[in-house]
């Protein structure tokens, strides 16, 4: 069987949600993944509804940032949900991005040393040690996670960095699990980042083939053509003007980027996004997408799979999520 996981987002009811989650799970899915970037939606309130309608299927964050959560709120967090779904919770982890995080406040300063600090604590912490660090970050003192009822024995709680920079990729290498890799990237792309997960692998005396590399996929499945082109062409068209470390690792020229830009506000309306996506060529839509017809879809993520991805993970840019998790079923 190839693994194949499922991601949702804001784009569908969260009651519905479920529903496709256990729809998923019963076609094979490995993991269902929830998003958390935009201030849209939290993404461990969905985590606990998936885990808890749920039976074999893994859930994980794709992905949380490690600066709005305190260490030790951040590992009673994901205590709770293996709490709720022994050994099937999977904690990704990003660095967030600008200019959101600033908006609310965040000053993303050596984030590369912010998550070092936060995996090597939290990682102790799942583990049931009583920890005491005195990093730049992060400050505790003699703390442990405080379980009276429930398991005391370390938890298996895979931590995943959604890295897109090179040094956070070659530092994912080094100190996690694995990386989520990003979306609308193309699949040659993923070259480089398993050159630098190597290099950080090597450090830690560690493989490439010791992390795992799931990676989020846009993906749309219609049996028209076309209909299946243009979802895929209105959000990227959101996510090149929102979000600037997904453009840069698109290809797509700064000159259409800022085009698309000046007419998108945010939060981006709909009328917005139909206004620009034409700008969004439909070779961006081929290249940095699985999208088209079911056999279409299949064949765009097996280039994934032939460039490291050892996971995709299917982010729905149309409506029809059974057709999607029907074409990908194990």
């Amino acid at each position: 069987m190839e693994r194949v996981a499922l991601y949702l987002q804001d784009s569908h009811d969260l009651r519905d949600g479920l529903d496709c989650v256990r729809y998923a799970e019963s076609k094979g899915f490995e993991a269902a993944w929830q998003a958390e970037s935009r201030l849209v939606r939290d993404a461990i309130v969905p985590m606990a509804a998936y885990a808890a309608v749920t039976e074999r299927i893994k859930v994980g964050s794709a992905v949380i940032n490690n600066w709005t959560r305190n260490i030790g709120l951040l590992a009673a967090t994901f205590l709770t949900l293996d709490d709720l779904a022994p050994d099937r919770i999977i904690c990704g982890i990003g660095a967030w991005w600008d200019p959101l995080a600033k908006n609310v406040g965040i000053d993303r300063r050596k984030p590369l040393t912010a998550m070092r600090e936060t995996v090597t604590v939290l990682r102790r912490l799942l583990n049931m040690e009583r920890v005491t660090f005195d990093g730049e970050f992060i400050h505790v003192n003699g703390i442990e996670l405080d379980v009276v009822h429930g398991r005391r024995e370390p938890r298996n709680v895979p931590i995943m960095i959604g890295a897109t920079g090179e040094q956070m990729m070659e530092l994912t290498g080094e100190i996690a699990d694995g990386a989520v890799l990003n979306y609308c990237t193309p699949p040659e792309q993923n070259d480089r980042s398993l050159e630098l997960l190597e290099r950080g692998a090597k450090k830690a005396g560690r493989t490439l083939d010791e992390i795992d590399r799931p990676q989020l996929i846009v993906c749309s499945v219609d049996h028209d053509h076309d209909a299946a082109i243009d979802s895929t062409r209105g959000l990227l068209c959101q996510y090149l003007a929102q979000q600037p470390h997904i453009a840069k690792s698109s290809g797509v020229s700064e000159e259409i980027v800022h085009e698309i830009q000046s007419i998108l506000g945010w939060p981006a309306t709909k009328e917005q996004i139909d206004r620009a996506k034409h700008l969004v060529s439909d070779e961006v839509v081929y290249h940095t997408s699985a999208s088209g017809t079911p056999d279409e879809a299949r064949a765009c993520v097996n280039e994934y799979r032939k460039h490291g991805c050892t996971c995709p993970i299917l982010y729905p840019a149309s409506g029809d999520l059974k057709l999607l998790i029907d074409t990908f079923a194990q």
